[in-house]
């Protein structure tokens, strides 16, 4: 039976959900949203945004911000939360789903594209939580899920070269934040889904290699979010979704490098775009 979040957690809070126009992030915004949650909603598409918070105000009668940003650049975390200031919103669920794979190899992109994904993988999940910790912990209480992936858990195949990485990294940060700040009311969690049906595969070009995927592989976005609540909510600090998944993150770690690593290559032709292009200009 799945963990009651609204249960625990008092109708006022506010999550501020990254990434919220469509998949992972849209399902945390109507998870949350129903759980009584009044939202901050941010993501690039602005009439998405507005479509979403006007369906949540409507079924849910919870109050609804969007801040149409793209945090691909370097200011928007700092403009993000003055802006946060501004309207006098105060977070107390951080939710860093904003995140996306550059397709191919690392050559096959110029440098500001891959620059880009860092900012937004990596430095914006951390500025967020760095900027939003301290009021968290004076109010004794705060959920901070950073949703990193299974990838981050098992050898990264050729192609989408940074995205396995970003994610490790997101785990390993999870991991330590969710130490630095136990016993102080925040919990911090590393989400790590396998593979989830949402727009991701369509964004990076790779939605006809991973169709080929079997059906067990996959997990419903609702399912997903409905995990990682409950394990931010018990503490978590790295959860990973699914049964699957978790025997995959665990015969990983029992395999020898050299064999792990060789079966990524032979799987990750299956569903990441990998080439040998010379650098873009």
């Amino acid at each position: 039976m799945g963990h009651d979040f609204s249960a625990s957690v008092p109708g006022a809070r506010r999550a501020l959900v990254t990434g919220a126009s469509a998949g992972i992030g849209a399902e945390f915004a109507r998870q949350l949203a129903a759980s009584g949650h009044a939202l901050v909603l941010t993501a690039r598409r602005a009439d998405r945004l507005a479509a979403l918070a006007e369906e949540l105000k409507a079924a849910h009668g919870v109050q609804v911000d969007c801040i149409a940003a793209d945090l691909a650049d370097p200011h928007t975390p700092a403009a993000l939360c003055d802006e946060l200031t501004r309207r006098n919103l105060t977070i107390d669920v951080l939710i860093n789903n904003a995140g996306y794979g550059v397709p191919g190899s690392l050559l096959s992109q110029p440098w500001r594209v891959h620059a880009d994904s860092i900012q937004v993988l990596m430095t914006a999940p951390v500025e967020l939580a760095h900027r939003l910790l301290p009021s968290m912990r004076e109010r004794h209480y705060g959920r901070i899920v950073n949703v990193a992936s299974l990838a981050g858990h098992v050898p990264a195949p050729a192609g989408h070269t940074l995205y396995a990485a970003s994610k490790a990294y997101l785990i390993k940060f999870s991991q330590a934040l969710a130490l630095e700040n136990r016993g102080r009311g925040v919990n911090v969690c590393a989400l790590c889904p396998g593979f989830t049906y949402s727009e991701f595969h369509d964004v990076t070009g790779s939605r006809a290699l991973v169709s080929q995927m079997p059906k067990w592989l996959w997990m419903q976005a609702d399912r997903v979010v409905r995990e990682g609540l409950a394990a931010v909510e018990r503490g978590d600090a790295v959860y990973v979704p699914g049964r699957v998944n978790r025997t995959i993150k665990a015969l990983n770690k029992l395999l020898p490098d050299r064999i792990a690593l060789r079966m990524a290559a032979r799987q990750g032709k299956k569903f990441r775009v990998a080439d040998d292009a010379s650098p873009a200009k």
